[in-house]
């Protein structure tokens, strides 16, 4: 029984290292979980601090983190994102984007296209179709180093 109080009464600087522990995983994270769970943590060093006994600490910690989690967490992230830049970029940002052959381009030779952002790609034909320069193109999809382009109606 003396075991029991001895942890009962130094229950704190556990909490305190606990807290600390949440809120170093949560600057590296970044998600808010880890946030959820430190304040829940400062719930049970409340209820320490308060005389609760360690059992209904971690109760009360438990209950508050889950409550965080589930009720203040989703509205914190959505309220974060709120401002992200949705824009496509990397290859992702090429797909669509139109431009002109710079020289001949066919399936099995690669040739060059001159892209409307300013880059120019070597490029091959997504059919069996040969453009010319000077050909309005479509980038179809981007293999590696290569655009797959095909003919842009006019």
């Amino acid at each position: 029984m003396d075991v029991l109080s001895t942890i009962g009464a130094w229950a704190w600087i556990a909490w305190l290292a606990l807290i600390l522990v949440f809120l170093v995983v949560e600057m590296l994270t970044g998600e808010l979980t880890f946030l959820m769970l430190a304040v829940g943590g400062l719930v049970g060093l409340g209820a320490g601090l308060l005389g609760a006994p360690l059992w209904v600490q971690i109760i009360v910690a438990a209950l508050a983190a889950v409550a965080l989690l589930m009720f203040l967490r989703p509205p914190l992230l959505r309220r974060l994102h709120a401002g992200a830049d949705t824009r496509p970029f990397n290859v992702e940002a090429l797909l669509g984007l139109e431009g002109l052959t710079l020289t001949r381009v066919s399936p099995s030779v690669a040739g060059q296209v001159k892209l409307s952002n300013g880059d120019v790609w070597t490029a091959t034909t997504d059919s069996g179709i040969r453009l010319d320069p000077a050909t309005r193109i479509e980038v179809v999809r981007i293999d590696g180093a290569t655009a797959v382009v095909r003919a842009r109606e006019q």
